[in-house]
C-alpha cells in the first residue's frame, strides 16, 4: 500500500513538472547598452573579414595615400572606419588629409549587429499573485546564441576627379558566443572569440 502511494505521489510530481514546464525558442536583436561580449563579436567579426583580404585585393599603388568615408544604418560606421583604416595602415597605404589623399575610400557598411536566439525547456520563473510564493527558473535544457555578424564594402574613388576606380566585393565575417545550461546547475559556453570575458560557469569550451 505504502509503495502504491508513493509511486502515485511520484507520478503527480512528474505530472506537475510537465504541466509547469515550457519549451520555446525565442529571437531577439542585440541588447542595448552593449555587453563586453557583444563589442566583440562585432569588433572581431569586423578584423575577420578584413584578414582574408591583401593590398594586392586593392588597385591602388603601394604607399599611395587614402582618405575615409563611411556610411550606413549602423551607430558603429566611425568604428569600422578606425578598423579599416588600421589594416589599411598594416598593407603600406598613408592614411592623410583629403587635402593631400590620392584616393578616397569610402566604407559603405551593409550590417553590423549581433543577433540574439535561446531555446529553454524547463520552469520558467513564477511569481504568485494570490499566494505570495515566487519560483525561480529552472532549466532543464537552456541555450543562449549569440551571433555577430559585419557585411560592408569599399568604393574607391581617384582624388579629387572623384572618379569610381574599384568596387570591392562584400567583406564578410560571423563570430558567435553560445551559452547553455543543463540539468539546473549545469553550465558551460562555446565560442570563437580569441579572448572572451571569464565565465562563472562550471565549465568551458572554447573553439
Amino acid at each position: 500500500m505504502m509503495l502504491k502511494t508513493r509511486f502515485g505521489l511520484v507520478t503527480m510530481g512528474v505530472v506537475f513538472l510537465i504541466i509547469m514546464s515550457a519549451c520555446s525558442t525565442t529571437q531577439k536583436t542585440t541588447h542595448s547598452p552593449r555587453t563586453a561580449i557583444e563589442q566583440l563579436l562585432h569588433s572581431e567579426a569586423i578584423s575577420r573579414s578584413l584578414n582574408r583580404q591583401t593590398q594586392r585585393d586593392l588597385p591602388m599603388p603601394y604607399g599611395a595615400k587614402v582618405t575615409l568615408s563611411t556610411a550606413g544604418l549602423s551607430a558603429d560606421n566611425p568604428f569600422i572606419g578606425e578598423v579599416v583604416g588600421g589594416w589599411l595602415g598594416n598593407q603600406g597605404f598613408l592614411i592623410d588629409s583629403p587635402e593631400n589623399a590620392q584616393y578616397r575610400i569610402h566604407i559603405v557598411v551593409n550590417a553590423l549587429g549581433t543577433e540574439f536566439d535561446e531555446t529553454f525547456f524547463g520552469i520558467p520563473p513564477v511569481s504568485g499573485s494570490l499566494v505570495p510564493i515566487s519560483i525561480p527558473e529552472l532549466a532543464f535544457y537552456k541555450a543562449q546564441n549569440q551571433v555577430g555578424y559585419s557585411n560592408f564594402y569599399l568604393n574607391i574613388f581617384e582624388h579629387p576627379s572623384g572618379r569610381l576606380v574599384h568596387t570591392s566585393p562584400p567583406y564578410m565575417a560571423e563570430t558567435f558566443y553560445n551559452d547553455y545550461t543543463v540539468l539546473l546547475m549545469f553550465k558551460f559556453n562555446r565560442t570563437d572569440l580569441r579572448h572572451p570575458p571569464k565565465s562563472r560557469s562550471l565549465s568551458r569550451l572554447v573553439e
